[in-house]
């Protein structure tokens, strides 16, 4: 008597299913190691949470929280604090009568100072001349009771050698810097020397009288920080500063 052939039951085989679980784990496994060498802890830290949770694990406690980066914005440059520097030294300017040899402007968001080559220098010439002394004084005793820094830049035409137009720009800014320095009218902390050469002229340069203004020496008049800070009382229009 032939014996019955038993019947599967139905569904997959066992070792099926023990086999798709070891298939499931090795391509998390590799799918971890995948995360990991992608050095992104951001992304690693997902990575794991959604594993943790697959497997039923609760979350980190640790997980990286991703906010959105703050949005920063800029409010114009209040410009009343270089406006009242500038009308004061104007009026101070016309006190002591150096309104002539002395420019006063606004630029670039400073009070600038200008005052032509040939107040302070000889033509070529690196050292201040004995009349370009007593005007660095009464500029010193405008600048120095301010809460402001001063940076004094160095300007020359386009005639020559580039290079030594910039080294005499250089050396002139330094030796007016020294000067102020040495005679103790301006404290060194509150200044710095630059040197343009012929690369900021104020004109073409296109005639004598166009290079003449432009080989210049600047004194730029820069906040030393809170720009609605109240001005010295001896800068005011009404005292009478000892100058």
């Amino acid at each position: 008597m032939e014996k019955k052939v038993k019947c599967p039951p139905p569904g997959a085989p066992m070792w099926m299913t023990t086999f798709s679980d070891l298939v499931t784990l090795l391509l998390t496994f590799f799918v971890l190691l995948l995360s990991m060498a992608n050095m992104d802890q951001v992304k690693f830290n997902k990575a794991s949470d959604s594993l943790a949770g697959a497997f039923g694990v609760l979350g980190s406690s640790d997980k990286t929280e991703v906010t959105s980066p703050k949005v920063v914005t800029f409010s114009p440059i209040n410009d009343d604090f270089t406006a009242q520097v500038y009308r004061r030294l104007k009026t101070k300017l016309r006190e002591l009568k150096l309104n002539k040899k002395i420019k006063l402007v606004k630029d670039r968001g400073a009070v600038v100072l200008r005052i032509d080559e040939a107040v302070l220098f000889a033509s070529g010439q690196r050292s201040l001349q004995p009349e370009a002394e007593p005007i660095l004084k009464k500029v010193a005793e405008l600048i120095r009771p301010l809460p402001l820094n001063l940076k004094i830049e160095g300007h020359t035409d386009n005639i020559g050698d580039e290079m030594n137009n910039w080294d005499l720009s250089v050396n002139r800014a330094v030796a007016v810097l020294r000067f102020l320095a040495e005679q103790q009218l301006v404290p060194l902390n509150r200044m710095s020397a630059t040197g343009y050469g012929s690369q900021k002229p104020l004109f073409p340069n296109t005639s004598e009288r166009e290079r003449a203004l432009n080989r210049r020496v600047e004194f730029v008049l820069e906040s030393q920080g809170d720009p609605d800070q109240e001005l010295p009382y001896l800068m005011d229009a009404k005292d009478q500063a000892p100058f």
